[in-house]
């Protein structure tokens, strides 16, 4: 019963939009990021799947990740569906499907793909790890990749 309730609040959360441009959402988060000195995640996936419906409600629920996220990245949900796989720019992205979903890939202020996460590597268990994910979204800060931090005064 437990699992079938939580089942249906997972597909009751439209965090992708199959409809959105993709392309155009990250150029305009690229632009965000870069008025603010921040990186883009994107993270992709879509409404069907339950482990990108789970990281995010661990995020959002979590004060030190969603202050870790919301510091570091500007933040897009690209849609990967049957009704829009969004191939274009995942092929541009180096095809981080391959890696399933929820797949995260991080860009620079300037559109550069820097890195792209395999979420399996940020799980235990049922769920991600909150200590695997802070981890995550402390390396991949604009902080981290910051010649400056490494320089000893």
């Amino acid at each position: 019963m437990l699992v079938l309730h939580t089942a249906g609040n997972a597909q009751d959360v439209k965090l992708y939009n199959p409809q959105a441009d993709a392309a155009k959402d990250i150029k305009v988060a690229v632009a965000k990021a870069a008025v603010e000195g921040k990186h883009v995640l994107l993270q992709i996936g879509g409404n069907w799947c339950i482990w990108c419906i789970r990281f995010n409600q661990l995020v959002n629920r979590n004060d030190t990740l969603r202050t870790a996220q919301n510091a570091g990245f500007v933040v897009v949900h690209v849609n990967y569906s049957k009704e829009n796989e969004n191939k274009a720019v995942l092929a541009s992205l180096g095809y981080p499907q391959r890696f399933g979903f929820p797949v995260f890939v991080v860009l620079d202020r300037k559109g550069n793909r820097l890195h792209t996460q395999n979420s399996a590597y940020l799980e235990s268990g049922k769920g991600h790890d909150p200590k695997k994910v802070l981890e995550f979204f402390t390396n991949w800060s604009p902080a981290a990749l910051d010649p400056k931090s490494y320089l000893k005064n």
